[in-house]
């Protein structure tokens, strides 16, 4: 069996960057790294489902796939508009923040570069150690095709790299298998299915829900109901002395700091990143929410600081139980379709990494993004997206991708150094 240096789990941004890094830095010199992506799409995706019309990044194209880390790669965003020969009417638009559309074609292009050191339409389902002499000097990585067949891999290093999961409110857990509710990580394709619905309920109160909510008007289909806890929907606060925070400096900073004080740190800034929408589109809704008190027209519902209380399921639609927190009294909305713009969870590096439970403890990464272990635990095993509450708010983030991997890189280069397949006792199959 062929023996990896780094198998990739995932092939969205950050695995990407990644790619590009360890490309670049064998070309200045470094390690060249025989490294595998394994990735559950048929083909590269970035948040298909929510690629709506008039949707833009919130953060600059200059926070790329390569920029921050190397401003001459030819993996830029510039150099891409360069060689689709856009870059002239780039600039012209005046502005930092391209459409999702072209950002997502942005990452595709790059990706692109990668088809051969990528397994595309594979679900990996376990990672496994491989104990030899009492220590675990490699991985096995079970992954499963869409026939059905599984393929096991070897690597001596693994990076995962997979994106958050779906957040699901306990009270829709039991609708799961309802098509009429949803999380807006599927909202283009479980839309299409819900064309003649009258009524639709949008869950949530950050960008996504912000921008469902204008989708869903534009196409003038159904009335909406923009459900949330809150008072209010509040902007992203992307000021240039708070967005400092994303600087790729003020990670050392988080890290350098005991639990509790990354754990305030965090949520002193909460309002950068969670349930807090661009000021232009909240603008947008106020002025939806206004035209209907002119024409009298009230054919879309803001219900702040509203629970969902209940949750039940007829022939007719789900039925909410509203209550109405500052009026302390519940009622009854039934819906055609529920949007749960909920957010994500972050855990599904622990499922896959579940068989080597008892070496990696509670996951406590160091400041390289690499799981702690002890010294019988010899593979290298990184996280990308999964060290909020150790890296900061930026870990989930556009913001300091190409930094990380850069940082990725140089400790894998360090981690494989020592390693000599000479002295690996490794059986050809397991």
């Amino acid at each position: 069996m062929h023996t990896y240096d780094l198998i990739g789990i995932g092939f969205g941004p950050s695995n990407v960057a990644l790619a590009i890094a360890l490309e670049e830095q064998a070309q200045t010199g470094g390690r060249e790294v025989d490294a595998l992506f394994i990735e559950r799409q048929p083909d590269f995706a970035w948040h298909p489902h929510m690629l709506l019309d008039h949707a833009h990044m919130q953060i600059s194209f200059l926070k790329d796939l390569a920029t921050p880390r190397n401003p001459s790669s030819r993996y830029t965003f510039l150099n891409y508009l360069h060689e689709k020969n856009r870059l002239q009417d780039f600039i012209n638009l005046k502005t930092f923040f391209p459409s999702r559309h072209e950002f997502n074609d942005y990452l595709s292009w790059a990706a692109g570069h990668f088809t051969d050191q990528c397994a595309y339409g594979e679900d990996v389902l376990e990672v496994l150690p491989e104990v030899h002499q009492g220590r675990v000097q490699a991985l096995r990585v079970r992954a499963r095709a869409a026939d059905g067949s599984v393929t096991e891999r070897r690597t001596l290093s693994l990076v995962i790299s997979v994106g958050g999961t779906a957040n699901v409110p306990d009270a829709f857990l039991p609708f799961a298998d309802d098509a009429r509710v949803f999380h807006s990580s599927r909202y283009l394709d479980a839309i299409r299915e819900h064309g003649g619905a009258r009524k639709i309920a949008v869950i949530g109160a950050g960008q996504s829900a912000a921008e469902i909510f204008l989708d869903l008007h534009n196409r003038g289909q159904a009335s909406v109901d923009l459900i949330t806890r809150a008072r209010s929907i509040k902007p992203s606060d992307d000021s240039p002395f708070v967005n400092e925070i994303f600087n790729p400096e003020y990670t050392d900073y988080v890290y350098g700091h005991g639990a509790r004080e990354r754990a305030a740190l965090i949520q002193e800034f909460m309002n950068t990143n969670y349930a807090a929408p661009d000021l232009d589109l909240i603008q947008a809704i106020y002025e939806v929410l206004y035209r209907q008190k002119v024409s009298g027209d009230h054919k879309h519902r803001f219900l702040r600081r509203h629970d969902v209380k209940r949750v039940l399921g007829t022939e007719q639609g789900i039925c909410l139980t509203l209550e109405d927190l500052d009026r302390g009294v519940a009622d009854t909305a039934c819906y055609q379709a529920i949007v749960l713009a909920t957010g994500y969870q972050r855990v599904t590096h622990q499922r896959l990494l579940a068989p080597m439970a008892a070496y990696l403890g509670d996951f406590d990464v160091d400041r390289n993004y690499r799981i702690r272990t002890g010294a019988d635990f010899l593979p290298a095993i990184y996280l990308q997206g999964c060290c909020e509450p150790t890296h900061g708010l930026s870990d989930t983030l556009l913001s300091i991708t190409s930094v990380r991997t850069a940082e990725i890189s140089r400790a894998l280069d360090a981690a494989l150094a020592p390693v000599s397949y000479t002295h690996l006792t490794l059986p050809t199959k397991a």
